[in-house]
């Protein structure tokens, strides 16, 4: 099979479009762990969105979301980690893509003395639109959990095993 200079173009353009959204996903779940609102909201488009992460209300704009990500996470006593891994990214057009992700989350929260732990699947739809790429859609759906509660003397119980948290 004998190849092209423009296919070869076009496969070399499919791989940094791809590996751009990667990043931006990247930097998504970074900004959350380092609590940077601004660069949150950022990875967003601009306008209508869609943000529907289960166990919270759905969000049709980047402003609202941000607005209750600030007041649940950014008030101190609140430590996350996100590590996504098992990414699949799928061109769907010229400016279109859509992602799978797994995601293995952990919180700490020092105020109920508790640490949590979900496995997570995110659907996500990208756009691009004034030469970079935006998320605008993201949907995701919690696999597995695990809260463990932290005693005064350090003991920890198993309060939720292996069943998602109660929306």
């Amino acid at each position: 099979m004998s190849l092209t200079l423009e296919d070869l173009a076009a496969r070399l353009a499919a791989l940094e479009d791809k590996e751009a959204i990667r990043r931006l996903k990247s930097r998504y779940l970074r900004a959350c762990d380092l609590k940077l609102v601004d660069d949150v909201r950022d990875c967003f488009a601009p306008g209508q969105v869609r943000i529907a992460y289960e166990s919270f209300p759905e969000f049709a704009d980047r402003d609202a979301f941000v607005a209750v990500y600030r007041e649940m996470a950014c008030n101190g006593g609140v430590y996350d980690i996100h590590h996504a891994t098992n990414w699949e990214i799928d061109l769907v057009g010229a400016n279109e893509a859509r992602g799978l992700w797994s995601l293995n989350f952990r919180t700490i929260l020092t105020g109920p003395r508790q640490v949590v732990r979900l496995a997570v699947e995110y659907e996500d739809r990208y756009r691009r639109a004034d030469g970079r790429w935006w998320i605008v859609e993201t949907v995701s759906r919690v696999t597995s959990s695990l809260v463990e509660q932290i005693g005064e003397d350090g003991s920890v119980t198993v309060a939720v095993l292996a069943q998602p948290p109660a929306g």
